[in-house]
């Protein structure tokens, strides 16, 4: 099993606090790899919350050619991290180049454009790096978003945060993810390490998706250039959780209806049963397999944690108004959170979504059986 730790707060925080949280919980994961997602950026990055950051790997003569390639298009360096990390390197981490983090002044022609375009064409750039990368083995691309970093490493979280300097204050924020990674696979792929990233909604998950390929086939399929490059069977709870909200216009309520949707029983009985039933019908495809635990962030900066029926990993919610957390276990919240009323706890059930907004005053608990807040 993975472990999980997800955090919002009102103040910046270190990502050392969430990396330190998940080191509590280690014995849960086997020091393969870490992923880390922050959001809602502090430091220099607060005044340019609309410049499009790119966060990547590169060697020197990837970085030459990203220069070349954007300078192109016509996409002008504001500010720049490069991690230049020490010659040698800790045990279990690869020697690397340059771990970048650069945000872009948008090019002019840009300006007009509206901005679904510009999201459109955000993707776009992405994946055109990625796959220039995979060519030469040159650039690995993590995201390339405003408001977004992104770091992936293969090695153990405490050491890789430490070794590419996670505590320097320009990377503190208010949302942060980090998975510790349980290595199920042959050869690790940084493109297969949570959490996972697009337009705006992440996602990462403990568990195992045997729904994958036909609910993979079937993102393939809508038309969206975003939905590609799977190399982990969770990829596709973030796209799910896109498709949701931006190509069907629902809410992070009905994603749950989406993954899990209730049985025939329950259906009969739910205040919106008939439109839950066609949903269940129509998106039968995006029905997963667990056992799941998901642990999501919204374009608002709203935080959640959903179970699958199974409810076999662990999952847990806890916090004070103003900083809430999400955690694979309850030492997670204890090593972030030590001061909060701890008898408020929730670990989320099959039915729950439990969900911090962008407030941060409080978790609000949905369950599957109450209404849709939608005009249906």
């Amino acid at each position: 099993m993975c472990r999980l730790f997800g955090i919002t707060s009102d103040k910046p925080l270190s990502p050392m606090v969430a990396i330190e949280a998940l080191d509590i919980m280690r014995e849960g994961h086997d020091g393969s790899g870490v992923g880390i997602f922050l959001r809602d950026l502090a430091g220099p990055f607060e005044e340019m919350k609309d410049a499009p950051i790119l966060s990547g790997i590169f060697t020197d003569e990837g970085i030459k050619r990203l220069d070349r390639f954007m300078m192109d298009l016509g996409f002008m360096t504001k500010y720049k991290i490069s991690i230049k990390v020490p010659k040698v390197t800790p045990p279990g981490i690869p020697a690397r180049d340059v771990y970048l983090i650069r945000a872009y002044e948008l090019p002019e022609e840009w300006e007009n454009k509206p901005q679904e375009k510009i999201d459109e064409m955000l993707v776009g750039i992405r994946l055109k790096l990625r796959k220039m990368g995979e060519s030469k083995k040159d650039m690995i691309v993590f995201s390339f978003w405003p408001d977004v970093i992104m770091i992936k490493e293969i090695g153990d979280p405490m050491t890789v945060a430490h070794y590419l300097g996670m505590g320097r204050k320009e990377l503190n924020a208010r949302v942060i993810m980090v998975q510790g990674r349980q290595n199920t696979n042959y050869a690790i792929n940084l493109y297969a390490c949570h959490p996972f990233f697009i337009q705006g909604f992440a996602t990462m998950t403990n568990g195992e998706n045997t729904a994958y390929l036909p609910i993979r086939e079937y993102l393939l399929s809508r038309g969206f250039d975003g939905y590609t490059g799977y190399q982990s069977d969770s990829e596709v709870f973030t796209h799910i959780l896109h498709f949701t909200i931006k190509k069907m216009g629902l809410g992070v309520q009905a994603y749950k209806h989406l993954i899990t949707p209730l049985q025939e029983q329950g259906l009969d009985k739910h205040p919106n049963g008939p439109f839950l039933k066609h949903l269940k019908q129509s998106c039968r495809r995006f029905i997963i397999d667990g056992p799941n635990c998901v642990i999501g962030c919204l374009p608002d900066h709203s935080l959640f944690m959903v179970q699958d029926r199974k409810k076999l990993r662990p999952g847990v919610v806890g916090g004070k108004p103003g900083c809430w957390a999400f955690s694979s276990e309850i030492c997670g919240l204890d090593s972030a959170i030590p001061d909060r009323d701890k008898s408020k706890d929730f670990q989320p059930m099959h039915l729950d979504t439990a969900l911090v907004g962008p407030d941060r005053q409080e978790v609000t608990i949905c369950s599957q059986t109450d209404p849709l807040p939608l005009a249906l």
